[in-house]
Formats: structure tokens, sequence, C-alpha cells
């Protein structure tokens, strides 16, 4: 299995990195480009499981290079992998896009949520549960910076799940 630590730049994707790797980083650059993404490994149930760090993007339509190498990378996820779709807590509507590419990929996905500190301090209430009803998808609460989240985040990833938009846009009515 690998984890896909996939969401927009600045979202706290590289500290969850070096939080599960416990700073154990590769830097790797993407073939033909001058983007930068690492890997590295961590133990999850007893299995030596690879974190891939994609580069931070707004969306997959590969419009510039780190589009590109994150599509590329992304490429490879299968069923027995899983995106970690990682969102800020303080601006969930700008994580949203990715988040239905992402779905359309059809990757095992679930959703950490970050920054839920900062988001506290600036009377953000976000409803994690009902989040998780709408999107169907396993949704954690994290604050990666001081690791509170990261067990469950990791214990969710068994609860990964497909999940296509089209059919979520059926069930809603839309």
């Amino acid at each position: 299995m690998r984890i896909f630590l996939a969401g927009n730049p600045n979202v706290g994707k590289s500290v969850l990195f070096n939080r599960l790797t416990g700073m154990r980083v590769f830097v790797s650059n993407y073939a033909g480009t001058t983007v930068d993404y690492c890997t590295g490994y961590t133990e999850i149930n007893g299995k030596k499981t690879e974190i891939i760090d994609v580069p931070g993007v707004y969306s997959l339509s590969a419009e510039n290079q780190a589009e590109e190498v994150a599509t590329r990378i992304l490429e490879g996820c299968d069923g027995n992998d899983v995106v970690a779709n990682v969102l800020d807590a303080t601006n969930l509507r700008r994580g949203l896009h990715l988040t239905l590419e992402l779905m359309d990929k059809c990757c095992p996905m679930v959703m950490a949520v970050n920054m839920m500190d900062v988001a506290a301090r600036s009377g953000i209430i976000i409803d994690l549960k009902t989040m998780e009803e709408l999107i169907s998808v396993p949704v954690v609460g994290m604050t990666a910076i001081n690791g509170d989240g990261v067990s469950e985040l990791i214990s969710r990833i068994k609860d990964r799940k497909i999940v296509n938009p089209e059919e979520l846009m059926h069930e809603s009515g839309c």
C-alpha cells in the first residue's frame, strides 16, 4: 500500500509527511521537470508503507508543471493505495475543487482536514461527521504540526472509499 498526500499548496501536506515518516525524506525530481516531490516510509499495521508527498496543486487540469507531475503521480494509484486529501480547515472551499477531481480519479480516499487548531481560534466550526456523510469519504480533523489527529487518520485509512462524484450529486438530488 502507498499513501499519496494530495492537496493545495500550504495546507500542511509536507508537515504531515514529516510526521508520518519521522522526517526520513527522499526528495525526487520528476523526470523532465523542475518539480520536486518527496517519498518516505512508515510502518502501518506491521507493514512498510510508502508515503508520497504529491506537489501542491489547486487542480489536476495539467496547466502547469506541478499539475502535470501531480496528475502523473496519481495515475499510479490503484485500489491497494489511498489518497489522503489534505485540506486547510480555515479555507475548505478552496480545496474542494481538487477533492472532486481526486474523486474522479476513483482512487480510495480519506480526507484530512488540517489546521483545526487555527480554525478553532478563528471561530470556525466544522462538522466533520456531517461532512463525511455528505461526501461518503472518511473525514478526520487534525493538526499535523503537533500530531493531533494523525493516529486517527492512520486508523481511518482502512475505511478508505472510492466515490464517484456523479453518484453523490445524484444521491443528493443535484
